[in-house]
């Protein structure tokens, strides 16, 4: 509703992952360069962990627009399953046929289509999200599809993506040898002060507005307060301002207004 009051050409602050609006602090910029980096030279295990709301999936979708055709990708975003129901949906999004087959043919075949790709000089990636959700046993499972290898390349580059629990279970004892095989690990942290304002100019300016600042010193220091530099807080209250602001026939966002719809 305040799109046109605002001379908005699109909302700025959607929950939904877009890449378009990856705000390139530095953190989010080394996240990304860690994952292309750990894809590209084929390290095996990758992790990137953060809290909930902190923009882990946009820099798996902004990461997934980096991967050039030579990358073949399976995407799991419900990780609580079995290796063999998992070996299902990794077939799926690799194109592969998978029905009447038992777990150890899947793995069979799987085998053959990573060698047969890499010989074509492609990468497999398989992106598994939500991973805290795992237990130990589905981790050590995982861990076997990283003994598909050559003598000189990882066949299948695997990106785990969770909450910090994530980390916890990785640390525990039975899975000492699945923590040997992580070769790069990202926490995403929440954006200070500084990076909270940056990333609200970010997004207002990709919507094509260009006109004077919007939200003032004011409300910036009360939505890092509130938010603690969490993007998807921020992203919320910064929309329930703009519609406020909109409401109240005001074209600035003040600390009074902030308060008002916290």
């Amino acid at each position: 509703m305040y799109l046109s009051y605002f001379g908005f050409k699109e909302h700025p602050f959607n929950v939904t992952p877009d890449p378009k609006f990856l705000y390139f602090g530095e953190a989010y910029q080394d996240a990304l360069a860690y994952l292309v980096y750990g894809i590209r030279m084929r390290k095996g295990f990758v992790v990137l962990t953060g809290e909930i709301g902190i923009g882990k999936t946009t820099v798996i979708n902004a990461l997934l627009e980096r991967l050039d055709d030579s990358h073949r990708v399976a995407h799991l975003v419900h990780s609580n399953m079995s290796l063999k129901d998992m070996l299902r949906f990794i077939f799926r999004d690799y194109g592969l046929e998978a029905a009447g087959k038992s777990k150890s043919e899947l793995l069979l075949d799987l085998q053959v289509f990573l060698t047969a790709l890499d010989q074509r000089g492609g990468n497999a990636v398989l992106i598994i999200d939500e991973a805290q959700n795992l237990r130990s046993w589905q981790l050590e499972e995982i861990r076997l599809l990283s003994n598909i290898e050559t003598a000189k390349n990882k066949l299948i580059q695997i990106v785990l993506v969770g909450q910090p629990e994530l980390l916890h279970l990785i640390n525990a004892t039975e899975l000492r040898q699945f923590k040997q095989r992580i070769s790069l690990h990202f926490h995403l942290k929440a954006l200070n002060r500084d990076e909270t304002e940056n990333y609200i100019d970010y997004r207002v300016k990709m919507t094509g507005y260009q006109g004077k600042k919007i939200f003032e010193d004011g409300a910036l220091d009360e939505i890092y307060h509130f938010t603690e530099g969490i993007p998807r807080l921020i992203n919320a209250l910064c929309d329930k301002a703009l519609i406020k602001a909109c409401i109240s026939n005001q074209r600035k966002v003040d600390k009074k207004l902030i308060r008002q719809v916290i």
